[in-house]
């Protein structure tokens, strides 16, 4: 397999991946989503932290020198607020989403841009190593299940119909083909820019689950729901670390 090739191909499996599984989540009656989305949340926490910090992180280190990588760290886990701030980066899980406030422009635009980003990380990982890019797009695809729902929830909400939701949503996805692409021609050009770029990617996802992702999961008292987000995030690292 070409770099190319599993660089493209990864980039596109992992987000429309992502679509697919919340496509079929649409199936089924809407409190039965509404279940089904807390534990998919927490099992990607422990994708995103997994794929960061005992895959993502080392391979970057092993490249360039450490205070780099960890000072891009730092400048990308800044850079992801500033994102957050400008309604490209927030995620929202239902249609109930307070920074979205319903409007579809934000939510097609933050998503089209989010899935850029995600197609360029897992290109840059799959350009690292095959069996990178392979737990990219694994932990990619666990994010987007969840992510994907909650744009097809405020679609809906907005009045669109499953059809024209499911278009715009494909539409969004395929921006990761774009991003795997320009990826893939920056560093094969540069290929000395590949770690420090990784080390990004490692600041994105370990922003979404510690800034977006966690916070909701601490909503609600403790009970027995706290175990199964314990035990979900877990199974999430221990994939990462088995694929």
């Amino acid at each position: 397999m070409s770099p190319l090739v599993g660089a493209v191909g990864l980039s596109a499996a992992g987000s429309l991946g992502g679509l697919l599984a919340a496509s079929l989540l649409l199936l089924l009656p809407a409190a039965t989503r509404s279940r089904l989305v807390p534990p998919l949340v927490s099992y990607a926490v422990g994708a995103l932290l997994g794929v960061a910090l005992v895959a993502m992180l080392p391979e970057a280190i092993a490249m360039a020198p450490a205070p780099r990588v960890f000072g891009t760290l730092l400048g990308g886990i800044l850079l992801f607020f500033v994102l957050e701030k400008l309604v490209l980066w927030r995620h929202c899980h239902t249609h109930d989403c307070e920074v979205h406030d319903g409007a579809v422009l934000p939510v097609v635009v933050g998503d089209g841009f989010h899935n850029f980003v995600d197609g360029a990380v897992i290109a840059a990982a799959a350009m690292t190593s095959l069996p990178l890019g392979i737990t990219t797009a694994v932990a990619v695809t666990a994010h987007e299940i969840p992510q994907e729902v909650g744009d097809f929830a405020i679609l809906l909400h907005a009045g669109y119909s499953r059809s024209k939701a499911l278009m715009l949503n494909v539409l969004s996805a395929l921006a990761s083909i774009v991003g795997a692409l320009a990826a893939y021609f920056a560093f094969d050009r540069v290929p000395a820019l590949l770690p420090y770029f990784l080390s990004l990617s490692a600041a994105s996802f370990l922003y979404v689950a510690m800034a977006d992702l966690i916070p909701g999961l601490h909503r609600g008292r403790t009970d027995a729901s706290s175990l199964r987000q314990i035990l979900l995030i877990g199974a999430g690292v221990a994939t990462m670390l088995l694929v």
